[in-house]
C-alpha cells in the first residue's frame, strides 16, 4: 500500500462518512487522488461499498497499533540555563503542567499505556511518575559523558512499534495515535532554516549535508517493528563507538538508510522549549521562569527581571555554569556554581581576591560576586578568544601577563596548600577506594617530593592556582586595543608563584620538551636548572592534587575522561622526571627511595 491510502485509512477510521474532499484536505492530497485511493482499499477488502472498515482492515489496525512509548529525558539540559540548576528539563512547567506530564497524558488517551522514561539527571526527581502514571524509569548512568543516542540504546529492546519522544517539546494538539502503519519522524513544513533532512515530494525525509536548508527537526518519531530492527542494529553498533558519544539518536536513523516519512506539524501546534528564553516567550506566567539567578542578576544591576534578555548558555566548565545575558544594550556573564563546589571551594576567600584584584587591569571586571553562595557577574570581555597554549605569540602575551601579577607580590591571608587539599580532595571519597589501581604507590611518591619543593620556595603571594590557557582571554577594551585578562579565581591564594606554570602546563598537556619552552618564555629564558625541576615537581603533584579532584566530581555523575587520566598519568610522569633530573644533579637525598 502506499504512504496516502495508509493516510486515508486512518481518517476513515476516525470516520467512515467524511467526504472525499474532508479526506483530501486531512491528507493533503487531491481529490482524484483520494477517489484513486478508496478505490485500491476496497480491492485490498480494507473497506466496504460504504467506505467502513472491514474485518480485514480492523485486524491490520489492530496489528500497527502503538505497543509503548520511550521518553528521552536523561540529560543536563544546559541551554535551560539557570532553570536547569533546580529542575530537569522535563519537569518545568509550561502552561500550569510539566512537560512530560502533558506528553504522558497525551499517549494515554491514545492507549499507549506502556511508557519507558529514560533519566540520568536528577533522576530522583522522576519516581513520582512511576505511581502516578505507572511509567517505567530506566536510568542512564553515563549522561553526563554521552548524548542521547545511547539513552535510546539501553532501552533498544523495547523499541517495535514505539514511540520516541524528546522530553522538552509540547504539543498543542494530540500528536499520537491508535494506528501508525508506517515510520515517521516530526518536522516543521517550513524548509528555510539550517537542518540535516528535508521532505522530498513523496513525504520522506532525505539526509542533507551540513549547513543547508531544510525542514526544523522537532525530535518526535514513531518507529515500525518491521523498521525496528535495522534501526536497533545500528544503534547497538554506533553505541558501543565512542566517536558517537556525543551523538543525538536521529543519527543512527540516518544512517541506518531506512526510507522515514515526515509528520508535518506547525511550529504553533508543536513547540521547543530549549532555553529560559523560549520558555519567557511561550509562557510568560511559568512557575520556572522564577529563577533566583535572573533574580540576583536585576537586583544587581537595579533593573526588573524583563530586562534581562537574550539569555544564551556559555560552555560548561569544569567546576561552574555560566550564561551570557544582556541588560540595557550591554553585556554580562553570569556564574552558577556546579555540582560541590561548596565544598571544593571558600567563596568568601574568592570575594576578598577579587577586592584585591579590583582596579589593577589583571582580571575581568566583577560587577557582583556572593561570597556565600558564589553567584557573579562579570562584565563582558568583546570578541573574547581563550589563549592558544601551541602558538608562540599567544604564549609570550600570557607569560607576560602572568609575571605582571606575580610582581605585584599581592598578599592575602589564605593560602592554596597543594598537600592539604590532596588529602583533602582525596577524603572527600568517604573511604571509596581510588579507581587507579597503584594509587598508594603514587601518592607515597609525590608526597615525597615535599622537602624538596620548599626548600626552594623563596616567596610567597597570592597566586592564581587555575592559570590555565582557557582562563587567559584575549579581547578589546573600549578603544579597539587587545588586552589580556586572566579569569576565574576561584582556588586563588598564597602559594609559590611558579605552581601557576606547572598548572598551565599539565591542563595543556605539555610533554617536557614544550614545558621547557613555557618555562623559557615566563623566565626570559633565565630559568635555573633547581626552578625548572621544582616545576616538573609541581606538575607531578598538581596532577594527583586534579586527579583526586577528578574522583571526586566522578561521585557527583560528573565525569571529565582523558582530562582525569592525564592528571593522574602527569603524577607520575613527572615524579620519575624529577627522580632523574635530581640523580643528574647528585641530588638523590630528595624522593622516595
Amino acid at each position: 500500500m502506499k504512504k496516502q491510502e495508509f493516510d486515508i485509512l486512518k481518517v476513515l477510521l476516525q470516520s467512515s462518512s467524511v467526504s472525499q474532499k474532508k479526506i483530501s484536505e486531512k491528507c493533503g492530497v487531491s481529490v482524484g487522488a483520494v477517489n484513486s485511493a478508496l478505490k485500491n482499499l476496497k480491492k485490498y477488502d480494507f473497506l466496504d461499498n460504504e467506505c467502513r472498515l472491514t474485518p480485514t482492515a480492523q485486524k491490520h489496525v489492530k496489528k500497527n497499533a502503538p505497543v509503548n512509548a520511550i521518553i528521552l529525558a536523561a540529560g543536563f539540559g544546559m541551554r535551560m540555563i539557570p532553570i536547569n540548576k533546580d529542575v530537569p528539563k522535563a519537569l518545568i512547567e509550561v502552561h500550569g503542567e510539566p512537560l512530560i506530564e502533558r506528553v504522558i497524558r497525551q499517549l494515554h488517551d491514545r492507549g499507549v499505556k506502556k511508557v519507558f522514561v529514560v533519566v540520568g539527571f536528577m533522576k530522583e526527581r522522576f519516581e513520582y511518575l512511576i505511581d502516578k502514571y505507572g511509567v517505567e524509569l530506566v536510568i542512564n548512568t553515563a549522561y553526563a559523558k554521552k548524548n542521547n543516542l545511547h539513552s535510546l540504546a539501553i532501552v533498544l529492546r523495547h523499541i517495535s512499534n514505539s514511540y520516541i519522544v524528546p522530553c522538552d517539546i509540547w504539543c498543542k494538539e494530540n500528536p499520537f495515535d491508535y494506528y501508525e502503519p508506517y515510520s515517521w519522524y516530526m518536522v516543521t513544513p517550513d524548509k528555510s532554516v539550517e537542518s540535516s533532512v528535508r521532505i522530498n515530494r513523496k513525504k520522506e525525509l532525505v539526509p542533507l549535508k551540513k549547513k543547508e536548508t531544510g525542514n526544523s527537526m522537532l525530535g518526535i518519531a514513531y518507529v515500525t517493528a518491521e523498521d525496528s530492527s535495522v534501526l536497533k542494529t545500528m544503534l547497538k553498533q554506533m553505541d558501543c563507538d565512542y566517536h558517537y558519544d556525543s551523538s543525538f539518536w536521529e543519527d543512527s536513523l540516518v544512517a541506518c538508510g531506512k526510507k522515514v516519512y515526515a509528520r508535518e506539524a506547525a511550529k504553533e501546534n508543536c513547540v521547543e522549549i530549549n532555553t529560559y528564553e523560549q520558555l519567557r516567550e511561550f509562557d510568560n506566567n511559568s512557575l520556572h521562569l522564577q529563577s533566583d539567578a535572573i533574580a540576583i542578576a536585576a537586583r544587581a544591576l537595579h533593573v526588573s527581571v524583563d530586562d534581562i534578555t537574550n539569555i544564551e548558555m556559555q560552555k560548561k566548565g569544569m567546576t561552574n555554569k555560566s550564561f551570557l545575558f544582556s541588560c540595557k544594550k550591554k553585556k554580562y556573564i553570569m556564574r552558577i556554581p556546579g555540582e560541590g563546589t561548596d565544598l571544593l571551594i571558600n567563596r568568601q576567600n574568592e570575594a576578598f581576591v577579587f577586592a584585591k584584584m579590583a582596579g589593577r587591569g589583571i582580571c575581568d571586571e566583577v560587577v557582583y560576586i556572593n561570597p556565600e553562595n558564589g553567584y557573579k557577574i562579570t562584565k563582558f570581555l568583546n570578541a573574547a578568544r581563550p589563549c592558544n597554549a601551541y602558538k608562540i605569540a599567544d604564549l609570550k602575551r600570557c607569560m607576560q601577563k602572568l609575571r605582571e601579577f606575580h610582581n605585584m607580590k599581592i598578599q592575602v591571608e589564605h593560602s592554596f596548600d597543594l598537600f592539604f587539599q590532596i588529602e583533602f580532595y582525596e577524603n572527600l571519597r568517604k573511604g571509596a577506594a581510588s579507581v587507579f589501581i597503584d594509587y598508594d604507590t603514587t601518592k607515597r611518591n609525590v608526597l615525597s617530593l615535599k622537602p624538596f619543593v620548599e626548600s626552594l620556595v623563596t616567596e610567597r603571594c597570592l597566586t592564581h592556582i587555575d592559570a590555565v590557557a582557557d582562563n587567559f582571554l584575549f579581547s578589546k577594551n573600549a578603544s579597539g586595543e587587545s588586552t589580556v585578562s586572566l579569569i576565574d579565581w576561584e582556588y586563588a591564594g598564597m602559594q609559590d608563584p611558579h605552581v601557576d606554570l606547572a598548572m598551565f602546563c599539565i591542563y595543556s598537556y605539555y610533554n617536557k620538551k614544550q614545558v621547557d619552552r613555557l618555562l623559557d618564555i615566563y623566565f626570559e629564558k633565565k630559568c635555573t636548572n633547581l626552578i625548572r625541576i621544582k616545576v616538573y615537581a609541581y606538575m607531578s603533584i598538581c596532577g594527583l592534587l586534579w586527579s583526586n579532584w577528578c574522583e571526586y566530581k566522578s561521585m557527583l555523575g560528573v565525569e571529565f575522561g582523558e582530562y582525569h587520566l592525564y592528571q593522574y598519568h602527569y603524577a607520575k610522569e613527572f615524579y620519575t622526571l624529577v627522580q632523574k633530573e635530581l640523580a643528574r644533579l647528585n641530588m638523590n637525598k630528595f624522593g622516595a627511595e
